[in-house]
């Protein structure tokens, strides 16, 4: 975790766990993350294990960046800076995901 801006935030441990979450779910939670070009096929590909998984019964999610970018990191450009900030961003919610027990 990074350094805190405020000292009022307290972090709570959650007493349905992430095993707690994967055992109901069947299976291990997990982060697939694609990389490529702009235009290689990271969504298409995505999306296809995906629909695989949901076919085996999986609990999943994809953050797709283009969709991520209308929404969680709208007001990021393509700035070094900001790219960094975008996967800062997307990182964090995958965690979450993966606390879920989900494969996101």
């Amino acid at each position: 975790m990074g350094e805190q801006k405020s000292s009022n935030t307290v972090w709570h441990n959650a007493t349905v766990t992430r095993e707690r979450r994967e055992k109901l779910h069947g299976h291990r939670g997990a982060i697939v993350w694609f990389t490529g070009l702009s235009g290689a096929g990271k969504s298409s590909l995505a999306h296809t294990v995906e629909e695989e998984l949901h076919n085996l019964g999986c609990s999943t999610f994809v953050l797709d960046g283009d969709n991520v970018r209308h929404g969680l990191c709208e007001d990021l450009s393509f700035s070094d800076e900001d790219r960094k900030e975008n996967i800062r961003r997307i990182g964090e919610v995958a965690k979450l995901f993966l606390e879920s027990g989900a494969i996101v």
